[in-house]
């Protein structure tokens, strides 16, 4: 696994100095049109520990249970991650059983998806208006109801 060295935003800004413009970028973007996902350093669970380990900025936090533990994880709603080649944008909300990232597909510009996951090279990669679209709509889906919080597997529609 791709590890970042950082325990706070800006040690995490400028662990790759070569891909900060496109950190600070999409963070813009999420900041500007989800302002209600309190940004902040998530730093993994820690080695030993249930949930992811990586760590990520993120947007929003809710809690996750891991079937191994009864502790509960805190994760973020959306999370933005440095990987070896590529950014993650983690999009942990549902809609009917089925991530919402999935909906949006085609309006996010030159990426890949993973369930839950939007990858990408650069920040120019991404279609502004498409991805925006989305990440208001788990703002405001979560605030009225119509979306749900999920991080692992979803069954597939």
């Amino acid at each position: 696994m791709f590890t970042v060295a950082a325990s706070n935003l800006k040690e995490y800004f400028a662990a790759d100095p070569a891909r900060e413009a496109d950190l600070r970028a999409v963070d813009r973007l999420v900041r500007n049109v989800a302002p209600e996902l309190k940004r902040e350093f998530f730093g993994g669970t820690g080695a030993g520990k249930p949930g992811m380990g990586m760590s990520l900025i993120g947007y929003g936090k809710f809690q996750y249970q891991v079937k191994s533990s009864a502790e509960p994880v805190d994760w973020p709603v959306i999370g933005l991650a440095l990987q070896k080649n590529y950014l993650s944008l983690y999009v942990s909300a549902i809609r009917n059983d089925r991530y919402l990232v999935q909906d949006y597909a085609g309006e996010l510009g030159k990426v890949s998806l993973g369930q839950n996951c939007v990858r990408f090279k650069k920040a120019d990669d991404l279609d502004d208006s498409g991805l925006g679209t989305l990440l208001h709509h788990v703002q405001d889906g979560l605030a009225t109801g119509e979306l749900e919080l999920r991080y692992g597997r979803v069954n597939a529609s």
